[in-house]
């Protein structure tokens, strides 16, 4: 087909037009790309991005964020580290970021404190800390610290066998403290035999003491509660210890006994061999626990019941139907007794208790906040790091601060990024690589090749 002089001017027109409006779509693509960016994440568990959890504790700043970083001029480095911090930027407008060499920018260095390269220097609300680690857990971690209006002090009484606080035993508390200290709160260990509680106390632990309590102890503790401090009293089964006065001060009673649970596939399924190992898998509506999607475990508990209204009381963990308070010797296969006094389940393990201090003038002046256990275990070194415990726990002392805001902004973990293979899996893909494969490329050229010379 022989085209005509005006056919061939209007293709070429049509080609010249073609390309000067992709060449047009590209710039503004470019451009574009620029100003916005999209991200998605596609990896296990959204490692690449922010957690739900550093998200949420960003809306809760109401602040602009600063955040510098000292490091050397290396384009790599550079680019890692803008990597991370853009994660926050997306999710916080004012979230701003600067990467400064110290060896040049040297009087910015000094007045932040600089002393070795990789420092970073968060700002927030006139208050600054330094940290060591671009990982989102110590940067959410100083910006959760930042935020705090205040001083949290965590006094834990001693003197009584109360569980140790800065032992690296597996019946210590050593992990909770040190995770609470990276939040921001302050750690106190007192025995109120050498003087009366700190004016300062934002939150009182009581943590199942195996010795009894003097009763002069006892009224500085009834003190503090009477005006309006914020309490956590965990207790294990066994003796009150002298406590009877307290629970009668709170409304709440003890159940006698040991919790025990007959759900057996459910132990099954979670690996609990002894029956008074106490799951928890759903949670009663409230602060401390409504962002907790994982099982509790307490091991060793005794029941609560609010026996009289002098708070608002609400169970928010509780064993399950098939579970009940067993008040004979312990053993494998526990049988339900009524008539020698076990109580029938669910049975509430944790409680909240909460009540409106008024000011002489009956105007509301703040809120006392309590929470009772019946187990001290689920916050051992132990188990801590079983299921949620170490959520909840967090979620308690952070309701009991009045810090309603961070409640739950716990980090995510990794998933395990580790491919495990047995020898038997490792020979089949080796063969499927190194035989399989080549064999099946070959019988397809040859294939290919006698059709060809076939025709």
């Amino acid at each position: 087909m022989k085209l005509s002089r005006k056919l061939r001017i209007q293709l070429q027109l049509q080609k010249l037009i073609f390309v000067t409006l992709l060449l047009i779509a590209v710039g503004l693509l470019g451009t574009l790309s620029n100003k916005h960016s999209i991200q998605f994440d596609w990896t296990s568990n959204k490692r690449n991005t922010l957690s739900q959890n550093s998200i949420d504790l960003l809306h809760t700043l109401k602040q602009p964020v600063l955040v510098t970083v000292y490091v050397q001029d290396d384009e790599t480095v550079h680019a890692a580290i803008k990597e991370i911090l853009q994660r926050y930027q997306r999710e916080k407008a004012d979230f701003k970021f600067h990467l400064i060499n110290p060896d040049i920018d040297f009087e910015s260095a000094r007045q932040d404190g600089v002393e070795r390269y990789g420092q970073i220097i968060i700002k927030y609300d006139n208050n600054k800390e330094s940290i060591s680690s671009l990982s989102e857990q110590a940067i959410s971690n100083a910006l959760l610290r930042l935020s705090r209006s205040g001083d949290r002090k965590v006094v834990f009484l001693k003197g009584h066998g109360e569980r140790n606080i800065i032992g690296d035993e597996n019946t210590s508390y050593s992990k909770l403290v040190t995770e609470l200290k990276t939040r921001g709160f302050t750690i106190e260990a007192h025995s109120l035999l050498l003087s009366s509680l700190p004016a300062d106390t934002s939150v009182l632990v009581l943590a199942a003491p195996d010795r009894e309590l003097l009763s002069g102890e006892i009224d500085h503790i009834k003190t503090y509660i009477n005006d309006g401090g914020n309490l956590l009293w965990m207790m294990d089964p066994g003796d009150m210890q002298g406590t009877e006065e307290l629970a009668m001060l709170l409304g709440i009673r003890f159940y006698p006994g040991i919790i025990v649970d007959n759900n057996t596939n459910l132990r099954n399924t979670l690996r609990i061999q002894h029956p008074a190992m106490i799951p928890v898998l759903d949670y009663l509506a409230h602060p401390v626990t409504e962002d907790i999607q994982y099982n509790t475990l307490f091991p060793i508990s005794r029941g609560i019941e609010q026996v009289e209204n002098k708070f608002n009381g609400t169970v928010i963990a509780k064993s399950l139907a098939k579970s009940w308070s067993e008040t004979s010797a312990l053993s494998n296969e526990a049988v339900y007794e009524p008539d020698n006094g076990d109580t029938e389940g669910p049975i509430g393990i944790v409680m909240a208790l909460e009540k409106t201090i008024a000011d002489g003038s009956g105007a509301d002046k703040t809120t006392q906040r309590i929470i009772i256990t019946g187990d001290s275990d689920f916050m051992a070194n132990s188990y801590i790091g079983v299921g949620a415990n170490l959520s909840l726990g967090l979620n308690i002392f952070n309701w009991l601060a009045g810090d309603d805001d961070l409640i739950a902004i716990e980090l995510k973990n990794a998933p395990d990024t580790q491919l495990q293979l047995d020898d038997t899996e490792v020979l089949l893909i080796g063969a499927g690589y190194f035989i399989v494969l080549p064999a099946g490329l070959i019988i397809a050229g040859v294939v290919i090749w006698l059709r060809r010379r076939n025709r």
